[in-house]
């Protein structure tokens, strides 16, 4: 009886730690946690938590800067050019910032296109906020531009070629892999995504059938 209890309880515990290995990316990898902004296409949004994952890789991804410094205010892009001390551009420096790593440069063109206070140009984008959410909205916008991309990345996403979305994208994050600076987490990133997908998905706001919609509709008359 004690053997059998005592294989019971060591089978038990193999099951465990092969679900904690199983599951090891959502409990160990803060840059692929929840986004602050809500709404949006759920396969951008798991699109958005994979890059992350790839970028910054700390407990508050938001506030990171190039070589893994934190800042306390996101008022304003940080712009903090930081040595870059190993890889193919060793001795240069990097601006990098926030969750997604955007470069001060990069920050001020898809600020001044997709930040929900730019006022169609008006305000200069250097002004604008830095902030958790404007970061989210800004990457969600400009994943979804698909002038920009020249293709729609979450139809991509929607048909399973995940791989060619972070070929596409790899040119901006290299970190996604295809580039020069591709690293321990490159090769789990796909896994990732399929991941937090499943979360996204279950999260997202299931659309209305027709039926429903003539029943809304019908309520909605005086």
């Amino acid at each position: 009886m004690r053997l059998t209890g005592l294989v019971l309880a060591l089978s038990l515990a193999g099951m465990m730690l092969a679900l904690v290995w199983w599951w090891r990316p959502l409990f160990l990898i803060p840059g692929a946690d929840n986004l602050v902004m809500s709404g949006g296409d759920p396969h951008l949004r798991a699109l958005m938590r994979t890059i992350s994952a790839g970028e910054s890789n700390v407990g508050r991804p938001y506030h990171v800067i190039y070589g893994g410094g934190l800042v306390d205010s996101l008022e304003r892009h940080p712009n903090r050019c930081e040595p870059i001390r190993g890889g193919p551009n060793r001795g240069r420096c990097s601006t990098a910032a926030g969750r997604y790593q955007l470069l001060y440069g990069t920050w001020l063109e898809v600020a001044q296109r997709y930040h929900p206070d730019r006022l169609d140009g008006q305000v200069d984008p250097a002004e604008l906020v830095f902030s958790e959410l404007a970061q989210d909205l800004v990457v969600h916008a400009w994943l979804a531009d698909s002038r920009f991309w020249r293709v729609e990345l979450a139809e991509l996403l929607r048909q399973d070629r995940l791989d060619e979305v972070l070929k596409r994208l790899s040119g901006t994050w290299t970190s996604l892999g295809y580039g020069i600076e591709s690293h321990a987490m490159t090769q789990r990133l796909p896994r990732i995504y399929h991941q937090v997908l499943e979360a996204e998905l279950r999260r997202a706001p299931r659309p209305m059938a027709e039926n429903d919609k003539g029943r809304a509709a019908e309520t909605a008359r005086p």
